[in-house]
């Protein structure tokens, strides 16, 4: 359904997370029985989830031991660990940094040029500790460092930024072919982030094996201040999925829609999956992991950026292991805790035993469901009144 805004201007009424929830269906299920596992190409992950790109949350330790627990890690090819051979004194001087000098001189530090031969051994160290190795480029980036990553032996490639489209207009380059790059490439890639039926169809459209979906709904980034741009995930989410659709019927190829950014909890999660989306991607809810590069803090791609910084260092704060935020046990109430185990729970409780069953899941618009019976936990702040 469409508003009208203006004369001559209509705008389509769009939904995040926080204003939809899933409604039980007529049976129930064990936890036990719910099948949560992903599979992108030829690989079968046991979490239905990446680790964003992004520095403050994956560093090659981190990609192992995230692999390792189930799911699949990207480390940014562009980030700290390929400008520097040893990056954890300038993770240690970023989280050190007072507020209103941060951004300034992250800049500077980014300014530091990626060394090629440190795009191989960052590789070398995620696949020596035998785990699915993926990591990602930018589209100017790809036609430099594609070659490098096959050598390397990477087994997935993503290719991404703020936003990704499979027709760049150029006057003053020569703008990344997707569709000619992704059928001579020989690793399957992913390609992001886009937030339109009409972007996400394109995008399948260049053989991804999957496409991002979120443009700017991240914890630390400001795409949607400073170039007011994006579209709330859940709507998002669920244009995408009618483009996997209609891709599907064309075509007879399944492209995974990965939901990208603005997801805490796992009811977020949950959501996510339930509009349509095949697995999640988190940034913000690792950096509060013990073992995360960040240091207790999260600061997205573009935080850096020369000219037009489109991110925050914001504090998250160090608070568990990456075990017990992904998989747990948890032992606080504040819903940010074992998120797939709260998906697995969720899926239990509406009576949906795999991904592709939940993807049906119905849904209802409800803008007070965070809210509402919940006077006592907002007054005190605790459980999800935090």
């Amino acid at each position: 359904m469409e508003f009208e805004i203006g004369i001559g201007k209509t705008a389509r009424r769009a939904y995040g997370f926080d204003e939809v929830a899933i409604v039980p269906s007529r049976r129930t299920r064990d936890p036990d029985d719910v099948d949560i596992t992903w599979e992108v190409d030829a690989y079968k992950l046991e979490l239905p989830m990446m680790a964003s790109a992004m520095d403050a949350a994956v560093s090659p330790a981190t990609a192992i031991e995230i692999g390792k627990l189930g799911g699949l890690a990207c480390l940014n090819l562009e980030g700290l660990w390929t400008r520097y051979e040893d990056p954890e004194p300038v993770y240690e001087e970023i989280a050190s940094l007072p507020d209103e000098k941060s951004t300034r001189r992250m800049q500077e530090l980014y300014k530091e040029p990626v060394k090629e031969e440190l795009i191989s051994r960052r590789i070398g160290e995620i696949k020596a500790g035998g785990v699915t190795s993926c990591a990602s480029i930018t589209p100017q980036r790809v036609p430099r460092y594609a070659p490098i990553v096959l050598e390397a032996g990477l087994d997935v490639l993503v290719i991404q930024g703020t936003v990704v489209s499979a027709e760049h207009v150029s006057t003053r380059t020569e703008p990344l072919n997707l569709k000619e790059f992704i059928a001579r490439f020989d690793l399957p890639v992913i390609v992001g982030g886009c937030a339109s039926f009409s972007t996400a169809l394109h995008l399948m459209r260049t053989g991804a094996v999957g496409v991002l979906v979120g443009v700017g709904p991240g914890n630390a980034c400001t795409t949607r201040g400073v170039l007011g741009v994006g579209v709330p995930q859940a709507t998002a989410i669920a244009d995408a999925a009618a483009a996997r659709r209609e891709h599907l019927h064309e075509t007879g190829r399944y492209c995974h829609v990965i939901a990208d950014g603005g997801m805490r909890t796992g009811g977020d999660i949950a959501k996510a999956i339930a509009c349509g989306a095949d697995a999640v991607m988190i940034g913000s809810p690792l950096t509060r992991a013990y073992e995360a590069p960040g240091r207790g803090y999260h600061w997205g791609m573009a935080t850096f950026h020369p000219t037009l910084p489109r991110g925050a260092r914001v504090k998250t704060q160090q608070v568990a292991s990456l075990e017990e935020i992904l998989v747990g046990p948890a032992h606080e109430n504040d819903v940010t805790f074992n998120l797939f185990g709260a998906l697995a729970t969720s899926m239990a409780t509406t009576g949906y035993a795999s991904i592709k069953e939940f993807q049906k899941a119905e849904l209802v618009v409800a803008p007070s469901i965070k809210t509402e019976g919940k006077s006592y936990q907002t007054a005190q702040r605790v459980g999800m009144g935090h």
